[in-house]
């Protein structure tokens, strides 16, 4: 059993129990109001049911979110690679609905009004609010890369990054690609979500290939200058999986791409694939942007961490991979399932008249694929430091897989099942 060391698990423990005081705190259903939650994703969903819960449904929430039912992007890669189904990381949102009374909203907001505190919906219409939680994801800086601007190009030359169509579409086109054919990935400069993402995609890529092509080879195309997530592992997993199947290439920053030939261009060479996977460089979904917040370094919002409340507009409150990461934290689900929680208890504090607690925990764990059945992962602790007014990684809580194993291949799916659960059920 190659998971946590016990003094590791301890401490996460030990930081659970924290966090279970600080949400407990905020309930008793003396908070009021109306909460409008835009984005039904990991962060989204989850604020949506716990302001419900903790309120005892003295809260009103309405979630907003494009799309029918939640995809997740964690285990999605395992679609890519042709161990799952679609079907099996489609979660229906029925359950906020029906259980906790959440208002759930097929729709986009096209913008915001602070100081009204409204917001107007695509399909017509306007909607007033309290407080206003911003859960939008990332969205993607077309410009880095201008021969992905049109849509004709991106139907081509895929990322899925944004788990649904794309991730269908691009297994399709694996499955169509010649054996002897080569499928290259690139990674562009973190920060970006889901750090260990396409070094997992590329491994269940070479399994498939392994498996069903052996001919084939896969190229990672990393603009970064290492590895940035579970090195070790990653790599150890590359030389006893795929040794001859795949190949690494740092510095390899793509910046543009030929769509007709399917070749990418990096600054002083070119790439040519047969299936060419290009996730381009991201920044806090377009809503966050067009909504007027602070932004650090045009791509991210500037939050509070006390609350998750943006820095520069009172009474937004931003989630997950839109905003500005603390010191080693990574654009995850489990992270943007955490924030929800602690925005939640802000919230309900904030509209009983209460301050945030002060000391808020939250805590991350990403596992990672390296084959259909085994698992890495890492795993850290953030607490707030007054300080530094932002969440530190706490020292000697977390940390990695000794090795990869099938035990955590299992827990893997368990998380995914639980977490899905914890948000939408």
């Amino acid at each position: 059993m190659m998971l946590m060391k016990r003094r590791d698990f301890l401490k996460v423990g030990a930081a659970a129990g924290a966090m279970s005081a600080l949400y407990g705190c905020a309930g008793g259903g003396k908070a009021s109001g109306h909460v409008v939650v835009v984005g039904g994703g990991y962060g989204g969903a989850t604020i949506a049911k716990y302001l419900r819960m903790w309120s005892e449904g003295g809260v009103q929430v309405t979630l907003i979110e494009r799309n029918p039912t939640f995809i997740s992007c964690p285990i999605s890669n395992l679609v890519i690679g042709g161990s799952k189904t679609m079907e099996d990381i489609t979660v229906s949102y029925d359950g906020l609905k029906n259980r906790w009374g959440v208002r759930v909203i097929q729709d986009e907001v096209a913008a915001v009004d602070a100081a009204k505190k409204t917001i107007s919906l695509k399909a017509g219409g306007s909607m007033s609010y309290d407080r206003l939680v911003l859960s939008p994801g990332v969205d993607f800086m077309w410009d880095e890369i201008p021969g992905l601007k049109t849509a004709e190009a991106q139907s081509k030359i895929l990322h899925a990054w944004k788990a649904g169509p794309q991730t269908v579409a691009l297994r399709k086109q694996l499955e169509a690609m010649k054996d002897g054919g080569t499928y290259a990935i690139s990674i562009p400069k973190a920060p970006y979500r889901c750090p260990p993402g396409p070094y997992e995609r590329a491994c269940l890529v070479a399994d498939y290939f392994k498996k069903n092509k052996p001919k084939s080879k896969v190229v990672i195309l990393d603009a970064n200058e290492d590895v940035v997530s579970k090195k070790g592992l990653f790599m150890k997993a590359w030389g006893d999986l795929y040794k001859g199947t795949l190949e690494y290439r740092n510095n390899a920053e793509v910046k543009d791409v030929d769509v007709a030939s399917n070749t990418a261009i990096l600054e002083f060479d070119k790439f040519k694939a047969d299936v060419l996977n290009v996730i381009p460089p991201h920044r806090a979904g377009d809503i966050a942007h067009k909504s007027g917040l602070k932004l650090i370094n045009n791509r991210w919002v500037d939050i509070n961490w006390l609350s998750m409340e943006s820095t520069s507009t009172p009474g937004i409150h931003v989630l997950g991979d839109a905003i500005f990461p603390a010191p080693t934290m990574p654009k995850s689900g489990h992270m943007a399932n955490q924030h929800g929680k602690l925005a939640a208890a802000a919230i309900l504090n904030q509209l009983a008249g209460l301050e945030p607690s002060p000391t808020p925990v939250v805590m991350n764990t990403c596992y990672s694929f390296v084959d259909a059945k085994n698992v890495i992962h890492v795993s850290s602790v953030h607490q707030y430091d007054a300080a530094t007014k932002t969440v530190q990684p706490v020292k000697g809580a977390g940390g990695v897989s000794a090795a990869r194993n099938e035990l955590e291949g299992k827990v893997a799916i368990g998380w995914a099942k639980n977490i899905w659960a914890d948000m939408l059920t």
